[in-house]
């Protein structure tokens, strides 16, 4: 397969051009340091009293507690990582399993449910990580228990799990329609029922928001499944931001378009990528450089898919206080693909 031109890519440690990394790297540097805090220095484990003072810094979500499904990698590892870099703990959820014989992409492991803990830690925050299928109302329910045991509050719930499969319509068998549907729309209201009473309870308000697709704002040729699910999302967000406004409640909805995560980097997702700009491919499957070239033309920014990180500022915004006044809305990253349709 050939190589790409991608995306910027983001720091290895995404706390490396964070002020938190600079200030850390003046401190191991003495006071002299602090007058050039752009040294450039590895974060090592707070080890001193001085280090540990730290923890005490500001965060748009300081001493918040957040809930990430689909947390496993991808766009909910991201947020999951950027919720503790702002100051929060985490709780994420992921099945660490296929959830579906009808997806064409790996799927999801406990390695690396446990990978974004080890990154969350990395923050200085606290992870729990939960191993449950979100079609499992009681499994989620058990875990919310967890969140009160353990945390004693909660402040954010994003539903980001989900799957994607294509096929056409008159072709589709039962299991491809409800697998969908179950896993992307039901999970995400079961996530709801079993979460948002955590912050009802709490009477502090709060911040819920659930992943959608720029799938779920048009028509979607052989995959209506993953459309109509997505979607529904939009009804779900809208409905449960007029239920719970009153108890200070923001519900929105965070929209990417073609993110670059094991469900859209694989031949099935590659193939009606082509089919979407009207390109013949080549060979079957199409090569990764085809695909960006057939989509590289529709996209006003030019990249051919965005990086799960790219969501995470949507998300923290979403997330924080500063959002008090925003709910029953959308926020589309899509690197320009939303000026597509309405």
């Amino acid at each position: 397969m050939t190589s790409s031109p991608a995306p910027r890519e983001l720091p290895a440690d995404p706390s490396a051009a964070s002020p938190l990394h600079t200030r850390r790297a003046a401190l191991r540097q003495g006071a002299a340091a602090l007058a050039g805090l752009g040294l450039s220095a590895t974060i090592a484990p707070a080890a001193s009293a001085e280090e540990a003072v730290l923890d005490d810094k500001p965060g748009r979500l300081k001493g918040k507690v957040a809930v990430v499904t689909g947390a496993a990698r991808g766009i909910g590892r991201a947020i999951a990582v950027a919720f503790a870099r702002e100051g929060a703990d985490v709780m994420g959820i992921d099945i660490a399993g296929s959830a579906s014989s009808i997806t064409a992409y790996p799927a999801a492991t406990m390695d690396e449910l446990e990978e974004t803990g080890k990154l969350v830690k990395g923050h200085g925050r606290r992870f729990i990580a939960v191993k449950a299928d979100i079609r499992d109302l009681d499994a989620l329910k058990k875990a919310a228990a967890q969140v009160t045991e353990k945390f004693s509050r909660l402040d954010i719930i994003v539903a980001n799990a989900g799957i994607q499969g294509f096929k056409p319509l008159l072709e589709m068998e039962d299991k491809h329609w409800h697998d969908i549907i179950d896993v992307n729309l039901t999970g995400a209201a079961n996530t709801l029922r079993a979460f948002a009473p955590l912050l009802v309870e709490g009477k502090s308000g709060g911040r819920i928001i659930l992943t959608s697709s720029t799938q779920g704002r048009h028509g979607s040729k052989n995959a209506s499944a993953y459309a109509a699910s997505k979607w529904g999302i939009y009804g779900l967000m809208k409905s449960a931001a007029l239920e719970l406004g009153e108890h200070k409640i923001t519900v929105n909805a965070l929209v990417p378009g073609l993110i670059d995560t094991a469900m859209t980097r694989n031949a099935t997702r590659w193939t009606e990528a082509m089919k979407e700009a009207g390109k013949q491919p080549s060979k079957q499957p199409p090569s990764e450089e085809e695909v960006i070239q057939a989509q590289l033309p529709h996209m006003p920014l030019k990249v051919p898919w965005l990086k799960p990180e790219d969501l995470a500022p949507a998300a923290v915004f979403l997330a924080s206080d500063e959002a008090a006044m925003v709910s029953g809305s959308s926020y589309d990253v899509t690197a320009g693909d939303t000026a597509h349709f309405i």
